[in-house]
């Protein structure tokens, strides 16, 4: 059942969909993997143009939702981060700091949820695997193309839980 006096939310994910990465791949691609260094660098992160275009498009008609697989102790610089780059605010989904699930569980727990009384519009997201199975799961998803994919970044979202 949904509440059809709110508005539809618009689901968007962070990195390589509205943020782009690449600067801090480099942490990604070591051994071990410098994980406090890479979300660190987050704050620094360029907005990609594509999404940025995307999510102020969607705010027009729905209520967006950012939903990450950045752990929660990154909230507060990823809300400033947000903030910065002039996004529309809206409630931000991570990760427990423990929790080392792939992407493409959390995120599509997470859909569920929201989807129980609210309309889910759209999904943004980078990952395949997270687009897949929220396709799967019936959501309209929009696949984010336009950042350079990195095959340690990918690892880390199905593997290793941790982004």
């Amino acid at each position: 059942m949904t509440d059809n006096n709110r508005k539809p939310l618009a689901v968007f994910d962070l990195d390589n969909t509205l943020a782009d990465t690449a600067h801090r791949q480099r942490f990604l691609e070591r051994r071990p993997r410098d994980w406090d260094a890479f979300f660190a660098a987050a704050p620094y992160d360029p907005p990609l143009t594509e999404g940025v275009a995307l999510v102020l498009e969607h705010a027009e008609e729905c209520e967006v939702v950012y939903l990450t697989g950045r752990p929660e102790r990154c909230r507060a610089d990823t809300a400033e981060w947000l903030a910065a780059h002039g996004l529309p605010e809206g409630r931000i989904w991570m990760r427990r700091d423990n929790d080392r699930r792939p992407a493409r569980r959390t995120k599509l727990e997470i859909l569920r949820g929201l989807a129980r009384n609210r309309e889910v519009r759209v999904l943004v997201d980078d990952d395949e695997l997270v687009c897949e199975d929220a396709e799967r799961a019936g959501f309209t998803v929009v696949r984010a193309r336009w950042a350079t994919q990195s095959a340690a970044l990918k690892v880390a979202q199905e593997r290793e839980g941790r982004t």
